[in-house]
């Protein structure tokens, strides 16, 4: 509650701008401030790829939409039929709607699946900067179709200089409504020194991985919180935070490697599986 009190308190968006009159609820925006730089991790205003491209339609069936009243919170991915996985920050009290098959989430297309959130499991070790990755139960099974599929998970630590993708869906506008398709940007992955050198006084773990766009300010934002780094087709990274202005190389985009969390991630599914029986 303190920290998004703060967050209301100092209005600031990822780009910087300070406006009351670009918060409309529900604002859910978590901001943490290190040696004076704040580092953007969740939001509704300002969410989008930046300087991406338009997604072919349904060409990322594992993506998932993680809504509110009808507003874009987070993405994530579905790694199970009934389970999402996402960042441990975008957390919240209440259910989700969680949306799949959905190319453009402002149209009706017939391939589009909802569901309801039912359970959250945030990593036990989450402490607002490590371990953001949570795994989200849903109320039913998603059916498989050509605009909704599993992603697999990468097991094996991700290489330096990989080449993959995120993705994420567009700003909300001032009508309230989704504008924008699915879009996506190219990544390339730092090493860790490469990483830690640009972030400075940010602390950054083995259990991170960093990747930048293909050119200046390209990458993700606030709302694509939780989404997917995706490499040769498996899901290497879950999005958690990125710098003051959103796809600065300077302070590259930070993703948690899903590799380091195999066995945990394994464990609660291993464990609903169990409780179902």
């Amino acid at each position: 509650m303190a920290r998004f009190s703060l967050a209301l308190l100092l209005l600031f968006i990822c780009d910087g701008k300070i406006s009351g009159r670009d918060l409309k609820p529900p604002f859910i925006f978590f901001i943490r401030q290190s040696h004076e730089s704040y580092i953007c991790l969740s939001g509704i205003e300002g969410s989008h790829i930046i300087n991406g491209r338009e997604s072919a339609p349904h060409s990322r069936p594992y993506m998932a939409a993680l809504q509110l009243r009808g507003r874009l919170i987070c993405g994530g991915a579905l790694i199970r039929e009934d389970f999402v996985l996402t960042a441990a920050h975008c957390q919240i009290s209440v259910p989700y709607r969680v949306v799949l098959g959905s190319n453009s989430l402002s149209g009706n297309e017939m391939t589009r699946q909802e569901f309801r959130s039912i359970q959250n499991f945030p990593h036990p070790d989450y402490d607002g900067h490590l371990n953001d990755i949570m795994l989200i139960k849903l109320n039913g099974r998603a059916n498989m179709t050509d605009a909704v599929q599993l992603i697999p998970l990468k097991t094996a630590r991700l290489p330096t200089f990989s080449k993959c993708l995120t993705a994420g869906w567009g700003d909300v506008g001032d009508n309230n409504t989704f504008a924008a398709r699915l879009q996506e940007v190219n990544v390339t992955t730092l090493s860790e020194r490469t990483c830690r050198r640009r972030w400075r006084n940010v602390p950054i773990a083995r259990t991170m991985v960093c990747g930048v766009g293909e050119s200046d300010f390209q990458g993700f934002c606030s709302g694509d919180s939780g989404g997917p780094l995706v490499c040769n087709g498996t899901m290497a990274g879950v999005v958690s935070f990125s710098g003051r202005r959103c796809g600065d190389r300077r302070t590259p985009d930070v993703y948690m490697r899903v590799s380091s969390f195999s066995d945990w991630i394994t464990s609660v599914l291993n464990s609903d599986d169990t409780d179902r029986h």
